[in-house]
């Protein structure tokens, strides 16, 4: 009896541990978590971006890097939801950037550097950075000073999908004086009254 308390006992312990790992994100080789709407790409720029516009989707480049908590709690609590995991795939051409990487990437301005470098030349110190790319891209101009907005860092499920949203909905062109900012106050303030809008 009492070895079968114990088997009971270790298996209670080991059912969270499993259920756990079978909702971890996978990891590639790189270290850096992979979704089924993450694009492999020579990483070209301006080619993803074609690509991105033939298929009637918005360009988005991600930085993470092996060892990231935030990458993983993104990966882990915030995308795998269907309503944000979902809107990523049916509107975003999603390329993935390594903080730390080799792979080239080219610039929109045509210039070639290694993840690692480009990240340097753009700025990006901490992951993940998210940069979200317009329709067209002006000759000459880097991603970051195309990006119609940067969303640095970890956010919760309501801010991640109100800035894919917004994105998409091009309401940063909009002249009506909300901002993201505003546009998530208001957002939140209707979640709260019960809109599932």
């Amino acid at each position: 009896m009492k070895h079968w308390i114990l088997n009971l006992a270790a298996l209670a312990l080991a059912v969270p541990v499993l259920a756990m790992e079978a909702r971890a994100a996978e990891l590639g080789d790189d270290g850096l978590h992979k979704t089924p709407w993450m694009r492999e790409t020579f990483k070209d720029l301006r080619e993803d971006l074609e690509e991105a516009n033939a298929e009637g989707k918005r360009l988005v480049l991600f930085f993470e890097q092996r060892g990231c908590i935030y990458c993983t709690k993104m990966h882990e609590e915030v995308f795998p939801r269907p309503e944000v995991g979902g809107y990523i795939a049916d509107n975003y051409f999603v390329v993935q950037l390594n903080l730390h990487g080799d792979i080239e990437v080219t610039d929109f301005d045509g210039e070639t550097l290694a993840e690692k470098d480009m990240a340097r030349k753009w700025g990006v110190l901490f992951t993940p950075t998210i940069l979200f790319l317009p329709e067209e891209v002006t000759a000459g101009e880097s991603a970051p000073k195309a990006a119609v907005a940067i969303m640095p860092g970890a956010f919760g499920v309501g801010t991640t999908l109100d800035m894919f949203t917004w994105v998409r909905e091009k309401r940063y062109l909009l002249d009506n004086g909300e901002d993201f900012q505003r546009y998530h106050a208001r957002r939140v303030s209707e979640r709260d009254n019960g809109s599932t809008d």
